[in-house]
């Protein structure tokens, strides 16, 4: 029996159709109209198989003539009825084809009185913007279910806002239901069922999947040495996407097939908590599903990794006989690879979430097209401005992780990085680009950018060469905190690369963990949690409120309070407030740098464009701040000569936070508790029935004080309780130790008075090289704006040099500096 194709001019008279067809285990039903002409009523059509690659259907035909001429071709229109949803998405897919586009399967909307599918979108591969290869095309058609059981097309969207390849045009058509080649497909209805599929696999081309379904059919057994297990509950694994190709090998072994399931949100960030894997009959949404139980689920641990939680083996159906026959032991785990332009998952392939998983080694989440367009703006940024630094990180010749500081991210550094904040929020939700920021904060409290980062994965290996590759590019010295997700990778890289600076959790992160957690317990745990943790005062209270936690509530052995006690130096207020963190209060989180301007879902070709606009905009807002700064000043409210040095001296955010303490001391009463040689202590506690009080210490030999509330060690500026001691002992102005020069207005300008504050001298001239460099470069700017202030700018720089006694050096190095800009302002003029 030869079938062919129809002709594209094939008339279709209207209400004529075979009058019988019988869907394959998959339930796909078409009703499949011809021209009367081709057709002989009368008698008796062989029966065919033919085969539908993309869903695996199996269609089996009365009543056509073996010499017809048939296409698949119908326009959707609204109103047109499907059996089921599979009919109208594999419907749309060929009509797709044969238009010149692909087809996603989009929203699907349920009942809220029963939860049932009650309508169904499919879309256009390029809807949406989440993929470089995404146009935001409008083309969809839903489908909605009757109370007949019909689905009927109710929304219909033609037009696409971009080019067609109807099907012969180009290379790359989507496969689709086709007709096989004559010799592969016989009429023989004496075949058994094994033969029928051995021959029509043999006459198989190697076709992929339109629609994301994950076909791992030709996933390879491995050979010797790897291993071959059971899932297990407790079972660990690096990623959800490897727990899904385990559990798909063990599925290959036994004979069934699997699905992804549910999976299920932080109602906090909307980060992924858990997922489920289940055998493809579960659920009775379709004829071939019979609701079977089998399932894994995987949950995961603040550590990152991904442990299996729930676990269900039993099945209500018979496995694959042919699966049991050829496959006499579980397929090895490989890792796939995947084509992530397109967003279409490949025989050969699988991608869970955002990214794709390497064949063997370490994983990458950067997309291949990302390095050769960064790499090619960061040498044009190198040739503009010579303290651009960017690197590449190379694991077994490949392309990993990447970061990148211009000049004024690295001077930055050196003044403001002793607090350093990775913002790593792009895991909050599902990412296009793996884009982090180093942040710190400047003398105005804004946030700074120290560097950005694209993370190839959240390995050990990876967080290590980021921090080793961010203390390269800057000044070398070490940060005294780092605020940090909780993962064990990160823990594990800041304790090798910065094994003097403290590590402080993510806010995010540990709101995230504490939702989830004690929304099972009731809101009376949660006020006594949050009492405990918030509201100690010492190290010994803390630990006699938490075991009485612990008891009352008879949770010994809960796995969360455990890691968090164990961590509790890293996130619990009262061990972190004697570490400079810049004012980051534990309740507050430093805001992202970009703001939504540029996240983790931003395409590439949109990347590098607002990443400079951005930036350019948190740098204009601090040029507008270092404005106010120099040209306000704001009104004293005290006659004390400390507000009036403090206000010459510190920027306007932060006099604002001092004037702020120095009237509240006023509130405050204090009293002397002891005193012994040089050394007294003072009580101090608020006027009336407050019970606050702290303990202030001061030794007049050095003019030496401390707070037991450590507002300076946090924040680097003088407390409360501190200014009242200053005002008891009439101390007129706050000693220098207690202004610190990052809070400044020099702070940028190259004076550096607490120079013993850097710990080697090679720190120290990193600094003064810095500043500088980035002097020297304000400096050429102004000079190459005319040729007047190039002269004038010249003549200035050869009497410093002259006074720096290296007058022949400086003038051949000037020249080659400003030999540049001297053709820019030629160019100008």
């Amino acid at each position: 029996m030869k079938i062919q194709p129809a002709p594209a001019n094939l008339s279709i008279p209207q209400g004529f159709a075979f009058p019988s067809l019988i869907s394959a285990p998959t339930g796909i039903c078409y009703n499949f109209k011809a021209p009367s002409s081709c057709l002989d009523l009368n008698g008796e059509l062989e029966r065919m198989i033919i085969e539908g690659n993309p869903v695996g259907t199996l269609l089996a035909m009365n009543n056509a003539n073996g010499n017809q001429e048939m296409e698949f071709a119908h326009e959707p229109h609204i109103g047109l009825e499907f059996e089921t949803p599979d009919d109208a998405l594999q419907f749309y897919t060929l009509y797709a084809k044969r238009t010149g586009f692909k087809v996603r399967i989009g929203q699907l909307y349920r009942s809220r009185t029963d939860g049932s599918v009650s309508s169904r979108r499919f879309v256009c591969s390029k809807e949406g913007y989440q993929l470089s290869s995404r146009s935001g095309c409008p083309a969809f058609i839903r489908v909605q279910r009757r109370n007949s059981g019909k689905w009927v097309v109710d929304h219909f969207l033609k037009g696409h806002n971009h080019e067609l390849e109807p099907e012969g045009e180009g290379e790359s058509c989507p496969p689709n239901l086709q007709l096989k080649d004559p010799t592969a497909i016989k009429s023989d209805t004496g075949v058994s069922r094994r033969q029928r599929k051995k021959m029509l696999e043999e006459a198989k081309d190697d076709l992929s999947s339109p629609f994301g379904l994950i076909n791992f059919k030709r996933l390879r057994k491995g050979d010797e040495g790897q291993s071959r297990i059971e899932p297990f509950v407790g079972q660990e694994f690096n990623s959800s996407n490897e727990a899904y190709q385990f559990y798909h090998a063990y599925a290959a072994y036994v004979g069934f097939r699997i699905r992804i399931g549910q999976l299920f949100r932080s109602k906090n960030d909307g980060l992924i908590t858990s997922r489920r894997f289940v055998c493809s009959k579960e659920g009775f949404q379709h004829p071939s599903r019979v609701g079977c139980g089998a399932y894994m689920r995987i949950k995961r641990q603040p550590s990152g990794k991904w442990i299996v939680d729930r676990l269900h083996k039993d099945h209500n159906h018979n496995f694959d006989p042919e699966k049991e026959d050829s496959q006499k032991s579980p397929p090895a785990l490989n890792i796939l690879t995947d084509d992530v332009d397109t967003g279409v998952v490949n025989a050969n392939s699988f991608r869970i979430d955002n990214y794709p998983v390497p064949r063997g080694g370490r994983q990458n989440h950067i997309k291949s097209d990302w390095y050769s367009v960064l790499l090619e703006y960061f040498q044009s940024r190198q040739a503009e401005d010579t303290g651009f630094f960017y690197a590449v990180e190379v694991d077994n010749g490949n392309c990993m992780s990447i970061f990148w500081a211009d000049g004024r991210s690295r001077y930055s550094c050196s003044q403001f990085g002793d607090v350093l904040v990775l913002d790593t929020s792009y895991r909050k939700s599902v990412y296009l680009v793996p884009f982090a920021t180093f942040v710190g904060i400047n003398h105005h409290k804004q946030p700074v950018l120290l560097g950005c980062a694209l993370i190839a994965d959240e390995s050990e290996e990876s967080f290590t060469w980021l921090f080793q590759t961010w203390m390269r590019a800057t000044s070398g010295r070490q940060p005294l905190s780092v605020i940090a997700d909780q993962d064990i990778t990160i823990q594990k890289a800041i304790a090798k690369v910065f094994p003097g600076s403290h590590h402080r959790f993510s806010l995010w992160q540990i709101k995230a963990k504490e939702q989830e957690n004690m929304g099972l317990l009731g809101n009376k745990f949660t006020y006594d949690y949050e009492r405990c943790v918030y509201q100690s005062q010492t190290i010994e209270e803390f630990d006699s409120t938490w075991n009485a936690l612990i008891n009352k509530y008879g949770l010994v052995g809960n796995a969360w309070l455990r890691e968090m006690y164990e961590k509790r130096a890293s996130w619990v207020p009262l061990y972190l407030k004697g570490t400079f963190f810049a004012g980051i209060h534990m309740n507050e989180s430093v805001d992202s740098f970009f703001g939504t301007l540029l996240n983790g879902q931003t395409p590439l070709m949109e990347f590098i464009s607002r990443y400079e606009r951005g930036l350019e905009r948190r740098r204009e807002e601090e040029r507008k701040e270092d404005f106010n700064t120099s040209n306000f000043q704001p009104f004293l409210q005290t006659k004390e000569p400390a507000e009036e040095q403090c206000r010459r001296l510190y920027t306007l955010a932060i006099f604002k936070i001092f004037q702020k303490e120095l009237l509240q001391s006023y509130s405050y009463l204090g009293f002397k508790i002891y005193e012994e040689g040089v050394l007294s202590r003072y009580l101090v506690r608020r006027c009336g029935n407050d019970p606050e009080k702290h303990v202030v210490t001061f030794t007049a030999a050095n003019i030496n004080v401390s707070c037991s509330c450590q507002m300076f060690e946090y924040e680097g500026i003088l407390c409360r309780h501190v200014l009242r001691v200053f005002q008891i002992l009439e101390l007129k102005e706050v000693p220098c130790r207690y202004i610190l020069h990052r809070w400044t207005r020099n702070a940028e300008n190259g004076v550096f008075p607490d120079t013993e504050s850097w710990s080697s001298p090679q720190e120290l001239r990193n600094l003064m090289m810095w500043s500088l460099r980035e002097t020297a470069c304000k400096y050429i700017d102004a000079g190459a704006s005319s040729l007047d202030k190039y002269k004038l700018a010249y003549e200035i720089l050869q009497e410093g040099g002259r006074k720096l006694c290296w007058h022949s050096f400086f003038t051949i190095v000037l020249d080659i500096v400003l030999c540049g800009w001297m053709e820019r302002v030629n160019a100008v003029l």
